[in-house]
């Protein structure tokens, strides 16, 4: 008889712990698709500001490509390609690449091209440049820069900062950041040029390219 009151309190408890454990699982079930989605909807405003002027169609982030290192990207890491579409014509590739050199370390960017070769919008993703100095490539006044160029615009010996002789806009007081900045892009840029196809590949080569 004295049992009794044990048994029933421990049916009691597992019971309830039971009842926590079915809540649990279906509170994760009924917010894991809003967290994707709202994941999903975050990266997609990440990418969607160096994509200025083109038109497409297809989801920024649904087509993911990882180049893996070594490669001729800028960075050390593995690089990500975005690929954008309008209809089955590819419209634009997104890079996450990695300047190696800037002053205070790596210089993680995001370089927007279109089908034709040009830049269509440059984003710094992360940097340990100096305060009010370095960290000016931030800024859009002199991101905006690079919107439009290519491999021939300007030319090979225009692609450095003016104060070596370039046409790009360096930062007062800091000329090994933008330096970086401008040498990853034109790299960028020169890889896209002799890789365009693989690329935009709809099966990409697995020695080369992974999904």
């Amino acid at each position: 008889m004295t049992d009794a009151p044990v048994i029933r309190g421990g049916v009691t408890l597992a019971t309830i712990a039971a009842i926590c454990t079915a809540l649990v699982a279906v509170t994760f079930e009924l917010t894991d698709d809003r967290i994707e989605a709202n994941a999903q909807a975050w990266l997609e405003q990440s990418l969607l500001p160096v994509l200025a002027g083109v038109s497409f169609d297809s989801g920024i982030s649904e087509d993911r490509l990882i180049v893996p290192a070594p490669h001729e990207l800028p960075g050390n890491d593995d690089a990500v390609i975005y690929r954008v579409y309008a209809g089955d014509a590819a419209a634009a590739a997104l890079f996450v690449i990695t300047a190696r050199d800037g002053y205070s370390g790596p210089i993680r960017l995001l370089v927007g091209i279109d089908a034709n070769g040009a830049v269509t919008g440059l984003s710094v993703l992360e940097h340990r440049e100096t305060p009010g100095l370095g960290d000016g490539i931030e800024l859009p006044d002199w991101t905006r820069q690079f919107v439009g160029r290519s491999l021939g615009n300007p030319v090979s010996s225009g692609w450095k900062i003016r104060g070596d002789g370039g046409e790009f806009d360096q930062l007062t007081g800091a000329s090994v950041t933008p330096r970086a900045v401008v040498k990853a892009v034109r790299e960028t840029l020169e890889y896209f040029a002799a890789n365009s196809a693989t690329v935009f590949a709809t099966t990409p080569d697995p020695e080369k390219v992974t999904q």
